[in-house]
């Protein structure tokens, strides 16, 4: 005679197990296509960071006729700046694309379209992770001081940029899932963010007067509070503020999700 425990279906498990074992999945399949897919992904991930680099410098040493930074070294600077850039740059592009690539996947009732989102975004930072720490790692080999002063500030200011990039890229994965027009609007406005969020030119060169608008960027708060991480002996303008872009973060993600649940037919449909 069968107990009750042999009619239990061996595939019942734990909501959280099923979540668990789909992000798994799903992790290592988006992580193998963001990597091994072109031979020369890797490549292109280190080189962009590095040619922006040394144009960065041709422009303000050969052109401008100096490279000085008040309290930090140019390359240095600028290479913090621009990973910080980057890392919420792809976090907030990636995902829009997510939804789209992983249409076929929907068909299984486990996965919704948050999902390939989330991992997408979660891949991106533990990329952009690894390239930085690898470019700290041989910035010490050729005297490059990219060694942080303040290293658990630095990991919080980059958890920021990253959750910032995050909260966005949920929010733009529904915007451009319901409207495609609407992911080439964003990658469009990249190279603007590029140039108002103190990446390439410091902060501090706008006038005073100004200098208030370019704080409602929560970009420039993120960036210029982990350069005050790496380097002790850095000025920057008043009115950084670490919460304002908490703020930005947490409330597009919460829209965001809030989104996600009330078009998740839509996007599974399209």
């Amino acid at each position: 005679m069968a107990t009750n425990t042999e009619q239990i279906p061996d595939s019942s498990r734990h909501p959280l197990r099923v979540t668990w074992d789909v992000w798994s999945a799903m992790y290592l399949r988006e992580m193998i296509a963001r990597t091994m897919a072109d031979r020369m992904a890797w490549f292109w991930m280190i080189f962009e960071p590095i040619a922006t680099v040394a144009v960065m410098i041709f422009i303000r040493v050969y052109i401008r006729g100096g490279r000085n930074i008040s309290g930090a070294e140019f390359i240095p600077w600028m290479i913090v700046g621009l990973m910080g850039f980057y890392l919420f740059r792809e976090a907030m592009i990636r995902p829009m694309g997510a939804v789209e690539a992983n249409r076929g996947l929907f068909t299984y009732r486990q996965i919704l379209p948050i999902d390939p989102v989330l991992i997408r975004c979660f891949v991106e930072g533990m990329i952009r992770s690894f390239i930085l720490l690898l470019f700290i790692i041989v910035g010490s080999l050729l005297k490059i001081d990219l060694m942080p002063d303040h290293a658990l500030g630095v990991m919080m200011d980059w958890l920021s940029l990253w959750m910032l990039g995050i909260g966005l890229g949920v929010l733009l994965s529904v915007a451009s899932g319901l409207v495609s027009e609407v992911g080439r609007v964003v990658r469009i406005l990249t190279m603007p963010l590029l140039l108002i969020s103190g990446i390439i030119f410091p902060v501090t060169y706008v006038p005073a007067q100004y200098q208030q608008y370019l704080l409602w960027n929560p970009i420039v708060h993120g960036v210029e509070s982990m350069r005050l991480s790496f380097f002790d002996s850095y000025h920057t303008i008043p009115g950084i503020d670490m919460t304002y872009l908490w703020f930005w973060a947490l409330a597009s993600l919460t829209l965001g999700l809030v989104m996600h649940v009330r078009f998740a037919p839509r996007l599974k449909a399209r």
